[in-house]
């Protein structure tokens, strides 16, 4: 199949420990994947292309499935797109699949929703293997009370206790479609779809589920703090080593290929539902 002059989408996996978020910065040192991305893109265009994303992600932040869109005039195969950019790209970043799109499809503006997934390993010990991949909680957490505490986010509701201070959104007010807290072993993750988020948002819901799971805070806590909207009310900002942006839905008259999830220690039969 080839991907002609026009509009490419591509699916995008990176691991972001040693980058400094998405978002290109006109003097950082530190690379960005946007800025990495759109270089190796633009040797396989020979031109130079801006990217354009479903969500960007902060600094350390990693994904599984983050959707960009970018225009070229020049014609290229699909697979080299794919193994092109891989060429050039450090292993830290892999281009998953290319496809040509109508010029009406943005990566931000096309979607319905956004999933994301912070994976925590709770034990008493820590990792050295696992350093940068998962948030490591010593403390014993119950998922259970925190999956109950968590389903009064569900809904059309104004998240202004869990918006970062830098936000530069319009408006609090986001929709979220389900929060999942799974327990596999060792590991937590707690799932989270929504329209949109806020900055810091995920991060901020799983720092005040920290509370609850510890047993310092009662489930009906958490719903205190939302309809409190204020940021000081809520629990610390987990970190970001955690967090995956999995996956991005649009309507299907784009007919996008479904990303395959790749995100390390999520398996078993609590996982299942992953693939629905």
């Amino acid at each position: 199949m080839n991907s002609g002059a026009g509009r490419i989408a591509l699916c995008i996996e990176y691991q972001g420990t040693e980058f400094n978020g998405w978002q290109a910065q006109r003097s950082d040192a530190i690379a960005t994947v946007q800025e990495t991305l759109e270089s190796a893109v633009s040797q396989v265009a020979d031109q130079e292309v801006r990217l354009h994303c479903a969500g960007r992600t902060d600094k350390g932040v990693h994904a599984s499935g983050q959707i960009v869109h970018f225009d070229t005039d020049n014609v290229r195969p699909s697979k080299a797109w794919v193994r092109g950019c891989n060429a050039l790209l450090p292993a830290q970043i892999s281009v998953r699949w290319a496809k040509a799109v109508p010029d009406d499809f943005h990566a931000r503006f096309s979607a319905l929703s956004r999933r994301y997934i912070y994976l925590i390993y709770n034990h008493p010990v820590r990792s050295a293997l696992l350093q940068g991949q998962v948030h490591w909680h010593y403390k014993a957490l119950d998922a259970q009370v925190m999956q109950e505490a968590a389903q009064c986010l569900l809904g059309e509701l104004d998240f202004s206790s869990f918006r970062g201070a830098a936000c530069q959104s319009s408006t609090p007010m986001r929709y979220v479609n389900h929060v999942r807290v799974v327990r596999e072993d060792d590991f937590i993750w707690v799932d989270i779809k929504a329209n949109a988020f806020l900055l810091h948002m995920v991060r901020n819901i799983v720092g005040s589920l920290f509370e609850v799971g510890e047993g310092l805070r009662d489930v009906a806590w958490l719903r205190q703090v939302l309809e409190q909207k204020d940021r000081k009310a809520a629990g610390i900002t987990a970190s970001a080593d955690g967090l995956y942006l999995f996956e991005v839905d649009y309507p299907e008259q784009y007919a996008l290929p479904k990303s395959p999830w790749l995100i390390p220690f999520i398996k078993g039969a609590q996982a299942e539902y992953l693939l629905e």
